[in-house]
């Protein structure tokens, strides 16, 4: 194995010099600086990411916490996080947490001294009970949880105005049995998105029929469940708006089971709009959750605490939604 002395001797130079720079932490004549990146792309030497740590107080890694890791929306989150991280330089360290109190604190524990920073989201728990495993002076980036004060920096989107925005677009289609298949209980997004759909009702003279509001988990198996609760209702819905798209993907499935036809039939909408949504049959309208941009924007905003820049007055972000509709949804039937 190529040590950094296996590089100093080829170079002729001192362990120090070799470490300089490397490490870009002090004045190096050219001359000397050239071959001593000569000598370690002749030996194929890669520095110890460990010894390295050590020497700078710094990692290069961003620890990153999610709820999970699958599924279309965290897979875009992810991108958009590790796309911006590597134009600066740095690598992620990811785990899931499954909603699970142990998991999380756990995770976090284990990031403690291999990150230079932290984004985590975890929509169960709110921003003191995130951070009170971490070290004060660990910069923080947290998504979609209840803020709790101004000293958290925290982004997350409009899902009240986005379900708003869907239902008050069913309800101008002629639709009145509007239902909603809501996400995992607790959840902050969860909770959002059902005072969006609820207020959009109410403000159309409706009242939410509990009946019509069926729990879910965001997956694909759970959103099945409840579509076929809702469609052996006396009377049915003649939409179903469904908290993310991957429980609408199950509801399409159940409704194909039923042996009924969307949008003839029965309209069925999602929240996120997720790649997948637009390759559907028929392609899922939704509400587009601008998922790329939330992790490019995290990263960005911790890179820029890391670099020790100014905090912005925006320290509490929300960032804005969009209606997009396709072919899941039409005026209810007859």
């Amino acid at each position: 194995m190529v040590t950094i002395k296996d590089v100093a001797r080829r170079a002729g130079v001192s362990v120090a010099t070799v470490s300089r720079v490397l490490n870009k932490s002090g004045p190096v004549s050219p001359e000397a600086a050239s071959r001593i990146h000569e000598a370690a792309d002749a030996l194929h030497y890669v520095p110890h990411g460990g010894a390295r740590s050590l020497i700078t107080s710094k990692t290069s890694t961003i620890g990153v916490l999610l709820p999970d890791l699958y599924g279309g929306f965290f897979s875009e989150m992810i991108r958009g996080i590790d796309q911006t991280a590597q134009q600066h330089g740095y690598h992620l360290l990811l785990s899931g947490s499954h909603n699970r109190r142990a998991e999380m604190e756990a995770a976090m524990r284990a990031m403690r001294g291999r990150t230079d920073g932290l984004i985590a989201m975890s929509p169960h728990f709110d921003a003191a009970t995130l951070v009170q495993n971490l070290p004060p002076s660990l910069p923080v980036i947290l998504l979609s949880c209840e803020a709790g004060g101004a000293q958290y920096q925290v982004i997350a989107i409009d899902n009240a105005g986005g379900a708003e925005a869907m239902v008050k677009h069913l309800l101008a289609l002629g639709h009145r049995r509007i239902a909603m298949v809501k996400g995992e209980e607790g959840h902050f997004d969860t909770d959002e998105r059902l005072q969006g759909y609820r207020s959009a009702l109410q403000a159309a003279g409706i009242a939410p029929d509990p009946a019509y509001e069926v729990q879910g988990d965001f997956s694909e198996a759970s959103g099945s469940r409840a579509v076929k609760e809702l469609l052996a209702l006396p009377v049915p819905p003649t939409a179903i708006f469904c908290a993310n798209d991957s429980m609408a993907i199950g509801g399409l499935h159940a409704v194909h089971d039923a042996g009924l036809r969307v949008p003839a039939d029965i309209t069925v909408v999602g929240f996120d709009d997720i790649p997948l949504a637009n390759y559907l049959s028929p392609p899922l309208s939704s509400v587009h959750v601008p998922i790329f941009e939330m992790g490019e924007r995290a990263a960005t905003r911790l890179i820029a605490a890391l670099k020790g820049e100014p905090v912005s007055e925006r320290r509490h972000e929300r960032l804005p939604t969009q209606l997009v509709v396709r072919s899941s949804c039409a005026p209810p039937r007859g």
